[in-house]
């Protein structure tokens, strides 16, 4: 039953970076009715309703920036295409570990936000907008230690704000790009260091295949056994689960 409530902590990030008044009542009615000049009924959507509804279009494209996804589907893709199989594994499949990874990586963040906000919120102790403020902190402590000082005061400077003097002055409207632009930064990091001992491979054999004349045949179909059997060797998954996991909470 826990897990179910856990669930309902979603809700609550709606409102984190799209902050409409009416959204933030209690026991918002679906549809008013009232009554026209010729006695009849007319029924009619609210505008609470259609603001939830629409804040629920970026629900998605807000949970992914705000948590780990990105880092970890940006380097496994970067990691199929040092491997050269091409569309093995499928985006599918890729994006289904990427996303409980993802789970996995945020697992402690969403006990803290179930813990200081969801459930209260759930057993009346709080309203919903203190509850926001509260569901938002885990997530923003999060961020900032992913986030560049480099890329927070490159953003800070093209917005023209004024020089923020804590980590507490720092809006989501700042921190979430900068964000997102040092995830980027770090997954191609990563990506390069996965890419050097393929790369390797690769110049190999095409040295060889020189060497003996064979200009004709591509490297690739080659090196693509020895690429699958280091990597097998390796237990390259293990090793790139842990250290995608690793990366994020390295003090």
């Amino acid at each position: 039953m826990r897990n179910l409530h856990k669930l309902k902590f979603i809700v609550l990030l709606i409102s984190v970076l799209w902050p409409v008044t009416g959204v933030y009542a209690v026991g918002i009615d679906a549809f008013s009715v009232s009554t026209n000049a010729q006695g009849g009924q007319t029924y009619s959507v609210t505008i609470q309703i259609l603001a939830l509804m629409t804040a629920l279009t970026v629900l998605p494209a807000l949970l992914l920036t705000m948590t780990s996804f990105t880092r970890i589907m940006i380097v496994l893709s970067l990691l199929r295409q040092a491997l050269g199989t091409a569309q093995a594994p499928s985006n599918q499949i890729l994006l289904g570990l990427s996303l409980f990874l993802t789970i996995f990586i945020m697992m402690p963040v969403f006990d803290k936000v179930y813990v200081d906000a969801v459930q209260p919120y759930l057993d009346e102790k709080i309203d919903v907008t203190t509850a926001i403020e509260k569901a938002s902190g885990p997530f923003r402590l999060f961020m900032l230690k992913q986030t560049r000082e480099s890329d927070l005061e490159m953003f800070v400077r093209i917005s023209g704000h004024e020089e923020l003097q804590s980590d507490e002055d720092v809006p989501f409207s700042l921190l979430l790009p900068a964000y997102v632009t040092s995830e980027l930064k770090t997954a191609f990091q990563i990506g390069f260091l996965i890419f050097l001992p393929f790369l390797i491979i690769d110049l190999v054999v095409a040295s060889v295949l020189m060497s003996m004349g064979m200009m004709m045949l591509s490297p690739m179909i080659i090196s693509l056994p020895f690429k699958l059997m280091l990597f097998v060797l390796a237990d390259g998954w293990s090793l790139i689960m842990e250290m995608l996991a690793a990366s994020f909470y390295v003090t």
